[in-house]
C-alpha cells in the first residue's frame, strides 16, 4: 500500500511539472507526409489541412512558433493555425543560407546554363550601386521595391537623413542623389568591393514582377516617362498584335502583345537594341545582376520583404543607422488571383514560351512553377 501511495505521489509531481512547463514551451508538430505550401492568402491557408503549427497557451504574449519546410516553397515562412496574420521565421540566416545554397546549386545545373549565366560587364556593373561608407553594394532589380533600398542607401551615403525626407523626384535621378554606380570605378576599384563588400539584392515572383513592369510603364506611368507608351509600345504592337486594324495602336499595348514580345527571345533583340536601358525592367535576374557570377550575401524575397528588410539591416551592419520604411501588411505577398486574371485569355503556347525565357529565375530563387498557367 505505500509504494502505491508513493507511485501515486511521484505521478502527481510529474503531472505538476509538466503543467508549469507547458507556460514556457512551445509544442509543434507536423503531419508526417505533409507538403510546404506557399504563404499567400488567408483564404488558401484555410484550405489547407495538411500542415499545422500549434502553441499552448502561455501567460506572457509570444509569437506563435513556426517551422521551416523541408522542402523550399515560394515563400519560406509559414502561418501559424493559432494566428494565420502572423509570421516569424525561426533563424533567418539559416533562410538565407538555404537561399544561396539553391541558387549555387542551380547555377551549376548545365541544363539551364544559358538562363542563369551571364557575363559581368558594363551593363551588369551599372545596375549595382554602392556606398563606400559602409561597404555595401546593391544590385538594382526594378519593380521590387528598389525605390525604398535606394533611399536606405542615400541616408547612409549622408546626402539625407531620413527616408522620408527623400524627394521622390530625386530617388532616380542618379546626376544628383549621390548613388555612384560601381561602373563607374576602375577595373581594381570594381575587384576589390565586389570580392569585400556585403552584396545583396532582391527578387519577387517572374510572372508577377512582368504584371508590375506592364502596369507601371504602359498603363499608369507615375513619373512621367512617355518613351514608354510612346515609341516601346507602337514598336511591339507592330511586330507581335496579331490582329491589326487601323486604330490598332490607338487601343494602347495590352498585356497579350507584351507576353508575346518578351515570349520572342531571339526575334526581339532588334527590338531591344532600339528600346536600350529601358528593357532593364522586364530583364531577367540573371541577366540584371548576374547571381552566378558574382557572390552575392543575401538574396532578399519581395514576398516577405516585411521580414528580409529588418534582417538585411543587421546583416549588413547598418540597422541601428537607417530603417527601412514602413511595409502596409500583406502588399508584398503573392497574389496569384491578379496573376490568373492578366494571364486570362492568353494562348498556353505563348505562356509556355514566356516560361522558357525566365525558367532560371523561378529556378534559381525557388518560385514554384506555375503550373495553374502551363498545365
Amino acid at each position: 500500500m505505500r509504494r502505491h501511495w508513493l507511485l501515486v505521489g511521484a505521478c502527481g509531481w510529474v503531472l505538476l511539472i509538466l503543467m508549469f512547463a507547458s507556460k514556457f514551451i512551445n509544442f509543434s508538430f507536423r503531419i508526417p507526409g505533409g507538403a510546404p505550401f506557399p504563404l499567400n492568402t488567408f483564404s488558401d491557408f484555410a484550405g489547407r489541412t495538411d500542415m499545422f503549427v500549434w502553441t499552448m497557451p502561455s501567460v506572457t504574449t509570444k509569437l506563435p512558433s513556426v517551422q521551416w519546410p523541408d522542402k523550399g516553397a515560394s515563400q519560406p515562412y509559414i502561418l501559424s493555425s493559432v494566428s494565420p496574420s502572423v509570421v516569424e521565421p525561426i533563424d533567418w540566416q539559416s533562410v538565407n543560407e538555404k537561399r544561396l545554397e539553391l541558387l549555387s546549386t542551380v547555377c551549376r545545373n548545365s541544363s539551364l546554363w544559358n538562363l542563369t549565366h551571364t557575363n559581368v560587364r558594363k551593363f551588369v556593373l551599372d545596375r549595382i550601386f554602392v556606398c563606400d561608407k559602409h561597404k555595401i553594394l546593391f544590385c538594382q532589380t526594378p519593380k521590387v521595391g528598389n525605390t525604398q533600398w535606394k533611399k536606405v542607401l542615400i541616408v547612409l551615403n549622408g546626402k539625407f537623413s531620413t527616408v522620408e525626407a527623400i524627394p521622390e523626384n530625386l530617388v532616380h535621378d542618379h546626376e544628383r542623389n549621390g548613388l555612384p554606380r560601381l561602373s563607374s570605378m576602375t577595373d581594381t576599384e570594381i575587384h576589390q568591393r565586389l570580392n569585400s563588400y556585403f552584396k545583396f539584392f532582391i527578387v519577387r515572383d517572374p510572372f508577377e514582377r512582368l504584371i508590375s513592369a506592364f502596369k507601371d510603364k504602359f498603363v499608369k506611368n507615375p513619373r512621367f516617362e512617355p518613351w514608354y507608351k510612346h515609341d516601346i509600345a507602337p514598336a511591339i504592337i507592330r511586330k507581335y498584335r496579331k490582329s491589326h486594324h487601323d486604330d490598332s495602336e490607338s487601343v494602347g499595348l495590352q498585356f497579350e502583345d507584351f507576353v508575346r514580345y518578351l515570349g520572342d527571345k531571339p526575334g526581339r533583340q532588334h527590338l531591344d537594341r532600339q528600346f536600350g536601358d529601358h528593357i532593364i525592367h522586364w530583364l531577367t535576374y540573371a541577366e540584371l545582376c548576374a547571381p552566378c557570377d558574382i557572390s552575392y550575401n543575401v538574396v532578399g524575397h519581395h514576398e516577405t520583404l516585411e521580414l528580409d528588410a529588418p534582417y538585411i539591416l543587421k546583416a549588413a551592419g547598418i540597422a541601428d543607422l537607417v530603417s527601412y520604411p514602413n511595409i502596409p501588411p500583406g502588399i508584398t505577398r503573392y497574389n496569384r488571383t491578379k496573376v490568373e486574371l492578366y494571364f486570362t485569355g492568353i494562348t498556353q503556347r505563348d505562356v509556355r514560351r514566356l516560361y522558357a525565357h525566365y525558367q532560371g529565375d523561378f529556378s534559381l530563387f525557388d518560385y514554384q512553377r506555375p503550373g495553374f498557367l502551363l498545365d
